[in-house]
Order: structure tokens, then sequence, then C-alpha cells
């Protein structure tokens, strides 16, 4: 009959590594790494092999097996598992590592703060305060062999060999026969064979003054090096001395070891141990102090070392945020600390807590999250971006707070090159248009520009050619001066996207509209965009064989590279919006759509003053740029040159009144600046804004070229042989026919102060009625808002539909 015996070391569910073992307490047991069987997750092994002949020492390893298997605390090595058999013992606790190795290690990287030896001597005079106090058990083993660190940096109290109990009931204290051990007992014991100590933890707080020796001057040769202190800090040594004193009697308890050292100008007394104290009792504090603790935390976190970081406070803001309900306090700490994490351990940590923030209809943690998008942006995947982000993040477009608006905004550049073609071009298109048409803040208008022409290489062909045109046209007819010059450089930003008809026939039109706009930095702008553009249709009508390359990437698909300057230019994007968008509120607390107040343009000296003449805002619907592109007298706008990334847009944080920098050379790298000026009729005169127009050459010269001698064209007439009152004598046609049928000029049009043209009469007529329709419709939404208000309360974040 075969008897089948099972191995228990191969059934262990833990295995050890095949690495030379680390080390560990001199004499009894060997410390390997090994793994979990199931997990792979790492654990440390304590290995005795039992040898015939050492019965003794086999009693002391199973006592130490029994005494890790039932004492739990934090400070003391955790225990995991077992295995006890007739040849070996194994004891299986947390992945730790040796102190003198981990000493060793760190000192080789730059050495260990004092904030980290302060807090790993704290845990361990708190074991030891815990074994005499609350178990009336002594340690008997204090050493540097005996302490262990875990990966987090914390330091763990293990080698509890020669425990014995402080009662006496437990026989005399096992014998170690270890010199290595016993060079740490104190004198009294040497002295006499009975035992003299007269506080039970006299011994243990003997060899706690050895340890800390040791900690900060190494090794330990011989106990007559204890009277030079070294290298302990100054604040330490006098607790470090009653430590090592000679009279048994006068070393303190560990527990007012700690208070001494806690004092106020104490070693133990900063900022890294009272955070990890605070860490330590986190599940049992109030509300009201979790959220001033995580407020300051990421204020330490730059003075904490890594592994502390990572391994201890992590797991708490993660913990604080799922069942705490910390809110968005933990979201700057928990992006600081995912700074040290991997990319693997970024997305198993960090995103899905972010992607479940996303979800939350709390206002501050939804502008945090866009505010530090920048951090985290990397690590998200397309379909996470599409499906879990993006649905949340469009709320808030709709949100009643400009801040968050702004800020969701300013989030879609980075958002952009991850959205799939409907989210891209079909739903945040029409909260685009919905934004630049009809939201009352002129910073958020003038944004949304902004990411539009940075975004514009990233849109499809056929969006590209329906939307950009119309909006930044749109835009040159904003009120608020620097949406104007936002929807210039958009144009710029976007200059290779247009082909050249689009070039000749609507974007020079508008931009030539611009030249006696109020804002002389509007004005510079466009003048700089016509020169770009009208040099950009010069070449290509010298070398008609340039029309393919200039146009390649009119009808190419979408790609960041198409969009150039504008796709690497995301400074803006990333910073503070708070503050841009209150100073160019209080700088310009009247641009609204829904009420433009233009100011009238300056008119120079010896030309007749304009009529006024208002300028109607007409909104766009949703998703309906294309009405926009063709109605012409919406289309106003100016493109600048594609030196976009050179604007200072940060001049916008920094002063509201001045728009925008200049350049110089729209051809070259110059880096010469000017900074935009806001016109101000008081204490400014016509006379200098024209002088600068003109500085750049008379407007005569270019019509004087021709020579008086060279003969006229065929066919051509002087403008004096027209009948300008009546029809044409002759049997041809008249040339201006065609015009004249369409618009029939009075005699006097030419003399009329009204340089507005001829359709400057229906013109007003139809702002008149745009601006009743929109009065009639503010009241309207005005009272429903009012209505659904008194109705449902506060609103929140996304429950507003689109108009």
């Amino acid at each position: 009959m075969w008897l089948f015996v099972r191995d228990p070391v191969r059934d262990f569910p833990f295995e050890l590594l095949p690495e030379p073992a680390e080390g560990g307490p001199p004499g009894l047991w060997t410390l390997h790494r090994g793994r979990k069987k199931a997990t792979g997750s790492l654990v440390s092994i304590f290995v005795y092999d039992v040898k015939p002949g050492a019965e003794e020492q086999t009693q002391v390893a199973k006592a130490a097996f029994k005494r890790l298997k039932t004492l739990r605390h934090p400070n003391i090595l955790a225990y995991i598992d077992g295995l006890e058999t007739d040849k070996c013992l194994h004891v299986v606790t947390e992945a730790v590592t040796p102190l003198g190795v981990y000493l060793k290690t760190r000192a080789e990287a730059g050495g260990l703060k004092e904030l980290e030896l302060s807090w790993g001597l704290h845990q361990i005079v708190k074991a030891l305060s815990f074994l005499v106090n609350d178990c009336n058990l002594i340690h008997n083993n204090v050493s540097m062999a005996a302490v262990f660190v875990d990966r987090a940096g914390e330091w763990k109290l293990g080698g509890l060999d020669y425990m014995y109990s402080a009662q006496g009931n437990g026989g005399a204290p096992p014998r170690k026969g270890i010199p290595e051990l016993e060079q740490y007992d104190p004198p009294e014991l040497a002295e006499s064979s009975s035992r003299s100590v007269k506080e039970k933890w006299s011994a243990d707080m003997w060899r706690l003054g050895c340890l800390i020796w040791e900690v900060f001057n190494g090794p330990l040769p011989r106990a007559a090096a204890l009277r030079n202190p070294g290298k302990i800090p100054k604040s330490l040594v006098p607790h470090y001395c009653e430590l090592v004193g000679a009279n048994p009697k006068v070393r303190p308890n560990p527990a007012r070891f700690l208070l001494n050292c806690r004092a106020p100008g104490g070693f133990m007394n900063n900022r890294f141990v009272e955070t990890n104290l605070f860490l330590e009792e986190i599940q049992i504090k109030e509300p009201v102090e979790k959220q001033k603790f995580f407020q300051e935390l990421s204020k330490n976190l730059d003075s904490f070392p890594e592994d502390f970081c990572r391994h201890k406070v992590l797991p708490q803001l993660l913990t604080a945020f799922e069942f705490g309900n910390a809110g968005a306090v933990v979201l700057t700490p928990l992006f600081k600390v995912g700074k040290f994490l991997s990319a693997e351990e970024y997305q198993q940590k960090i995103i899905p807590v972010v992607v479940k923030m996303f979800s939350s209809t709390d206002r501050a943690m939804r502008i945090r999250l866009l505010q530090q998008m920048e951090q985290f942006i990397q690590y998200l995947d397309e379909p996470t971006v599409n499906t879990q982000i993006f649905p949340h993040v469009v709320h808030g477009f709709l949100d009643t707070n400009p801040a968050i608006r702004e800020q969701t905004v300013k989030s879609m550049l980075l958002l952009a090159p991850k959205l799939n073609e409907a989210n891209l071009n079909v739903e945040l298109m029409k909260h685009f248009a919905r934004l630049q048409a009809k939201d009352e803040q002129g910073p958020i208008r003038c944004n949304t520009t902004v990411c539009l022409g940075k975004i514009g290489s990233y849109l499809s062909a056929g969006t590209r050619h329906r939307v950009l045109t119309s909006a930044f046209s749109r835009a040159t007819k904003d009120p608020f001066a620097p949406s104007r010059v936002a929807g210039v450089l958009g144009f710029a930003a976007t200059h290779n996207l247009y082909s050249m008809n689009d070039c000749a026939h609507k974007i020079l039109p508008v931009l030539c509209g611009l030249t006696v706009d109020p804002e002389k930095s509007v004005r510079d702008q466009a003048f700089k965009a016509i020169r770009s553009f009208l040099s950009k249709l010069e070449s290509v009508s010298e070398d008609p064989t340039q029309l393919a390359e200039v146009e390649k990437d009119v009808h190419a698909a979408s790609s960041p590279g198409m969009g150039g300057a504008a796709a690497s230019w995301a400074g803006w994007a990333v910073t503070g919006v708070s503050s841009l968008t209150s100073k160019l509120i209080r700088a310009h607390p009247s641009a609204a759509p829904g009420e433009p107040s233009v100011p009238q343009r300056p008119t120079p000296e010896g030309l007749p003053a304009p009529a006024p003449t208002p300028v109607p805002h007409t909104p766009t619907t949703s998703g309906h740029w294309e009405a926009q592109e063709e109605d012409k007298d919406t289309a106003k706008d100016s493109s600048a040159a594609d030196r976009w990334d050179d604007e200072d847009w940060g001049s916008l944080e920094q002063e509201a009144e001045s728009v925008l920098a200049q350049q110089d050379n729209w051809g070259t790298g110059g880096q010469a600046r000017h900074p935009g000026q806001t016109s101000d009729p008081d204490h400014r005169s016509l006379e200098s804004d024209w002088s600068s127009w003109e500085a750049e050459g008379s407007w005569e010269q270019g019509w004087q070229e021709r020579s008086p001698q060279e003969p006229s064209p065929e066919g051509t007439r002087l403008a004096s042989e027209y009948n300008w009152g009546g029809p044409e004598p002759s049997d041809k046609g008249d040339p201006f026919a065609d015009l004249s049928a369409r618009r029939e000029p009075r005699p006097d049009s030419w003399g009329e102060d009204n340089w507005e043209g001829l359709e400057t009469e229906s013109r007003q007529v139809r702002a008149e009625l745009a601006r009743k329709k929109r009065e009639e419709r503010r009241r309207e939404m005005e009272a429903k808002r009012a209505e659904k208000k008194a109705a449902k309360g506060p609103m929140k974040l996304g429950t507003r539909k689109l108009d």
C-alpha cells in the first residue's frame, strides 16, 4: 500500500524568490524576499531551520513566532502568515528591509533627512511604549538588527525572540548567547547576576539610546563611545543623555520620552511628524479638521520623502475622497503626489478617481479639475475622454458661473486632440457658436475665439470651411476689443486653411473694415494681417504654380501639424483664469452682445464726420455657423500673419486695458513688441492716430507711379466722359449699369456725410428691428428664469438646457 504525503512547504501559498538572503537579526532567523503565489504581491519571509541539538534555540524561535502572531500594532512588524514543520519555521510579514541596509542605501543616495529620522525614532519609541505600558512586556532586544523599514519609509520593530513578561511570571529572560546582541545590554545587568533594574523599562531605554547613537554615527564599537553624542542633533542630545545615564532610575518611560521630544523646539516637533500623526487618526477627525489638513498638505509635500508620499499619503487621499467626502480639497495634493507615480501606477490609482470626480456636481471640484487638467490629460485615453469625461465637461458651457464657463473653454485646448469626430466637429462647435454669440461676458467670448483658432487644425476639412471664417468674422464685430483682436489673430493662426478665393472674397474685405476700428491695437493687427494676406495672394499671382503648395492644407484631413503655431501655443489655457476674467470684466463692464456699444470711429482731419450708425449684433443659433458665413453684414474679420504664438496673451491678465502685444515684423522672427492702446477721445487727438497710419508712406504715391505720357488702354475712357447724371447717350451700355440697377445713387450722395454706403438706411431699420427683438426675447428669458428659480430653487451644474 502506497502512502502519499503532501509537502507543506510546497503547498504553502507563499514562495521564496530566487535571490540571495538579505540577512536579518544575527542568530536565529534569515530574511528572504518572497511573493504570494496567487497575486504576486511582494512579502518578506523569515526562515528558521531546525537543527539537531538546538532545542533551546528552537523554543526561542517558536516563542518569537507566537509573539509576532499575536501582537498587532502599527509600529510592530505586521504578521501575514506562517508555517511550522519539523524541519523549519516560516514567518511571512509585510515587505521590509533591515534598517542597517536601508540606511546604507540612502547614505549612498545623499542620506536621510532629519525629518525622516525623527519620525522613524518616534515610531520605535511608540512601539516600546505599547509593549511596556499596555502589554507589560520587555522587548529585551532593541538594536539596529531588530528594526525594519517598509516601502513607505515606516520603521517597524521586530526581533521579538528574547521578549519576556515584566511581571516576572514567565521566568528569567531568555539567554541570548550572541555577542553582537549582548553589547546593547545596560551596565547594571553586567555588574550583578541578580536583576537590579528598578524600573521595568530601564533596560530597553538604554538600548534605545544605543540605537539612536548608531542611527546618527554608525555601528557602535563599544559602550564607552556612548559618552560622545557625535552627530546627534543638539535638540535631541539632552534627551539622549537621559537614556544612557548610569542611574537606571532616571531613565524616562517611553511615553514620557515622546512628550519631551515633542515639546516646542524638540527634535520630534516638526511638520512631518504632525502630518503622520494626523494621518494615523484621520478616521476620527472632524470634517472641518480634515479640510484644513488637506489644504495645508500640498504646501508641505515638496519637503516630504517621495516613498512616504506614494505609499502613505496617496492611499489616505484616495480613501478620503472615496469614503470621507473630502471633496475638491484633495485634488491639489493628489495631483502633486501623482508626479511621483509611473504611468502604469497613475492609470491604476489616479485616473479612476479623476473620472469619478468629473461626474460630481460640486462646482469647486469641477473648476479645480479644469484648472489642473494639464497634469493628468496625458494619461487619459481617447475612449475615456469621449465617453466618461467630455459628456460631463460640456455642462460647464451652460453653467451660470462665468469662471466655470471660461475654464471649460480653455480646457478644450487639451481635450480637442482626443475628441472623436462627433464630439469635436458637432457637439463642441455647437457650444462654441452659442458662447461666441450669446455669452454676456466679453472675456469668455474672446477666449472662445482664441481657443477655436488653436484647435482649428484638429477640425475636419468640412468643418473648417464652414466654421472658421464665420466664427472669426463674428468675433471682429464684437463690441469687446480683445475679442476683435482675437478674431484677427484667429485668421492669422489658421491662414494655411483658407483657399485663395476665400482670402480675396471673404477675409480681406473684413480686414479692410477693421482698418478704421476705434481701437489702435485692432487697427495695427488688421494692417499687419492685410499685408500678410496680400503678400500671399501676390506670390500666387506672380507664380500660379505655387497655388497647389499654398492650398495643400485646405482640404487635408485634420492634423495637429497643420495648425502651426496655433497648435503649439497653449500657454493661456493652463494658467489661472479667474484673475483674467475679473480684470477684463472690470475693464469692459458693458461689453455684452445683447447690448452693443461700439464707439464712433475716429475721423481724419479734414474729412466730414461719419453719421452715427448702430451696428446690430445678430445672435447665431447653435450649430449654424453657415448662416454667418453668407451674411456680408456680419463678416468684418481681420486676419493677422502666422505669428500666432508670439502674441503676448498674458498681458490680458497683467493689464486689462492693454489688449494685446504687437509684433513689428510678420515675416521674420522679430521679438520687438508694442503694447496695444485703448482709444480715449478725451486724452488723445485724432491726428495722432491717422498720422501713425501715414508714417509708412503717402497714399498718393501709389497712384502717381503711372506716367502721365503713358497711353490709356484701348476702350478706356476718362471719368469725365461718363454721364453720371443720366443714361449714356452712346449705344454702348454703361459698364456701371448693373450696379445702378441694384443701387440707385442720388446725385449728391458723394457729398453727404454718411460714409457707411448706400445701404445705411436699410441697415438702420434692420438694426432697430433686431434690437427690439433682442429686448423682447431677453425679457421673456428673464421671466422664464425667474419662474424656474422660484419653483425649483437655485440651479445645479449641468441642469441648464440649450436655448
